[in-house]
């Protein structure tokens, strides 16, 4: 039996991306994206972090990987990623809430999901923070709510997409907290959908590791400073 969390982080992933196959494994530096996901999640510290791919025979690569990596790691349905979800949280039912990312966002920032968990304590079902570059936020949802979307949510795209059901659905309680000023740059795109958003991705981990960072880590703030450096030809 895995040992109790408050909380469990769910990091989405598989390589049959449709813009991008096998995106989730491409290099940034020395090391993938899924591995910046991983490295930005944990640092957070807010509870387990769990690799949920899914049982195509090609995701056998990041079962591996979370392996290396010592996280736990889950394989469930391709399409039906809300009972994914489901799926891969039993392994820890006392934890209330449930944190959602996913493996196209190499640079979330650190500090959200310890500040999601304070609003969701505060008496939210589900939290996500605005202002946030586009690629950077996760998800926060309380765990009966994640379970009753599990059990009334029959749209295919509310299956797919986890939490379309949860922000609309009346009687939820949804918060939107303003994130903090040092990280509001809603006009930033740091995620990865595009070979043009790989591209930017490896850029901005160059200008951060020219000085000796460990771009994985590096502060969501040092993160829009470097895509703002690129953005005026000033940066690596």
């Amino acid at each position: 039996m895995t040992s109790p969390a408050r909380a469990v982080v769910i990091l989405q992933a598989r390589l049959g991306s449709h813009r991008l196959p096998g995106k989730v494994l491409a290099p940034l530096g020395a090391w993938t994206l899924v591995e910046y996901c991983v490295a930005r999640l944990v640092a957070a510290d807010v509870g387990p972090v769990v690799l949920a791919t899914t049982t195509n025979p090609e995701d056998q690569a990041l079962l591996a990987l979370g392996a290396r990596l010592g996280i736990p790691t889950w394989a469930g349905p391709v399409d039906d990623v809300l009972a994914r979800y489901v799926e891969a949280a039993a392994a820890w039912p006392d934890a209330e809430y449930v944190l959602r990312a996913t493996a196209d966002n190499p640079f979330v920032d650190v500090g959200t999901s310890g500040r999601l968990l304070k609003a969701l304590s505060d008496g939210a079902d589900y939290a996500v923070e605005e202002a946030l570059p586009v690629g950077t936020a996760v998800e926060g949802i309380r765990r009966t709510v994640l379970l009753q979307a599990e059990r009334e949510a029959d749209a295919p795209y509310d299956r797919e997409h986890v939490t379309p059901w949860v922000r609309r659905t009346d009687g939820i309680v949804r918060v939107t907290p303003l994130a903090p000023p040092d990280v509001r740059a809603p006009d930033l795109r740091l995620t990865v959908d595009t070979a043009d958003d790989l591209a930017l991705a490896r850029r901005l981990v160059m200008d951060l590791e020219a000085g000796g960072r460990d771009a994985r880590l590096a502060p969501l703030s040092e993160v829009i400073a470097a895509a703002r450096r690129l953005a005026m030809g000033e940066g690596t």
